[in-house]
């Protein structure tokens, strides 16, 4: 027998936009522009169904919801949409948008940068971890990213470590790692489980897959030391938010992604 949700999860946006607002949204591509009460906009957005992007933040779950998308739902008085004939033109709107308008919860194409790609491979036993602007062969890839590719390089080396060295400390790190210094190539011993957090890897990116957090949370739950809690608290945190806004490759690009 199922138990009751005594408090259940607060919705803000139902509550200042009303339910029919969702329930209305167009089933479209377009851009999204979320406003404050004093008309900034505080985040853009895009969708190729704007109704069904929306949803995701109708209920402010802490469990489901990065803290920061938290805030922003908290602070959103009305929401706007630009429609777009295609996802791609969506995309591109988007883009000028976030640059013209730099809105203060988006972090990803906000500002210029040159193009990054997040790429790794599997060396027999071993994972190995880069960022690169031009991928090459034999490297699975993700991207481009801009410099959202460092960050994401240096969350998924840290965590993909600790987890597989579950008998060392956080202070144990390769140099430089708790610093955010790793070396180009970042190589993490996985022994005979090689394949599988590969493959972990590429459902992550490639398969729209909600399993890599679940998977190394599993991995790290050991883990009880109250900072590197913290510490994999906050990197975990980074990979639900990128998670909830990356456009998976799909496995029509999965022949590219393998060139």
């Amino acid at each position: 027998m199922s138990q009751m949700l005594l408090i259940p999860d607060p919705r803000p946006l139902d509550r200042r936009l009303g339910k029919k607002f969702f329930r209305h949204a167009p089933k479209r591509p377009g851009v999204y522009l979320m406003r404050d009460v004093d008309d900034n906009v505080v985040y853009v957005g895009k969708a190729k169904n704007l109704q069904q992007r929306l949803r995701n933040y109708r209920i402010a779950n802490p469990d489901k919801m990065p803290r920061r998308h938290l805030r922003m739902v908290r602070e959103v008085a009305r929401i706007e949409f630009q429609f777009c004939h295609t996802e791609s033109a969506a995309l591109k709107c988007e883009s000028k948008l976030l640059r013209s308008l730099r809105p203060r919860f988006n972090r990803a194409g906000v500002w210029p940068g040159k193009t990054n790609f997040f790429v790794w491979r599997q060396v027999e036993e071993q994972l190995e971890l880069a960022v690169t602007d031009v991928p090459e062969a034999g490297w699975q890839r993700y991207g481009p990213l801009g410099g959202n590719a460092g960050h994401l390089h240096r969350t998924l080396a840290r965590l993909l470590w600790l987890a597989m060295n579950p008998a060392r400390m956080f202070v144990e790190l390769p140099a430089g790692w708790a610093q955010g210094q790793l070396a180009a190539n970042a190589m993490i011993h996985c022994g005979s489980v090689a394949k599988e957090v590969a493959g972990t890897l590429a459902a992550f990116f490639w398969e729209a897959s909600d399993g890599l957090v679940p998977w190394l949370q599993l991995q790290l739950i050991a883990r009880t030391h109250p900072f590197e809690r913290g510490v994999i608290a906050r990197e975990l945190e980074t990979l639900k938010e990128f998670s909830a806004h990356r456009k998976p490759m799909g496995k029509n690009r999965l022949q590219l992604a393998l060139l």
